[in-house]
């Protein structure tokens, strides 16, 4: 049974993104991800305005292991981060689904190899 919600998509990196309300789509960090990282303690987010490109860095994640890089999994111009994780960096741990999410992009191209919530579960099995 899948814990990843069905109505996201995935990269491979290990990010979702909603599907586009308005031209707009939400991207955060996997749950897998969240709990491969650790406890995160500093995310460094794309500035609001910035262009983001998909499959390519736009941040980074800090955690008590390690310093991950953020890859978009969209093109488009950021329009909103979450500044309550900048804030408190442990939501990305707690409620990587809800109040973890990390920016908003206003979607001018999406990454062809998105998978769906069956199609990651199956890629993180692997």
């Amino acid at each position: 049974m899948s814990i990843n919600p069905e109505q996201l998509r995935y990269s491979k990196e290990h990010e979702w993104v909603s599907a586009p309300a308005d031209g707009v789509a939400t991207v955060g960090i996997t749950s897998h991800a969240a709990d491969a990282l650790g406890d995160v303690v500093f995310v460094q987010l794309p500035e609001v305005g910035a262009t983001v490109t998909a499959g390519e860095t736009c941040g980074e994640l800090e955690s008590t292991k390690s310093v991950s890089d953020l890859y978009s999994p969209v093109s488009g111009e950021v329009t909103e981060t979450n500044q309550d994780v900048v804030d408190d960096p442990s939501l990305v741990n707690s409620a990587p689904f809800e109040g973890g999410w990390l920016f908003r992009v206003r979607v001018t191209d999406e990454a062809a190899d998105l998978l769906s919530a069956a199609e990651y579960d199956v890629f993180i099995e692997g």
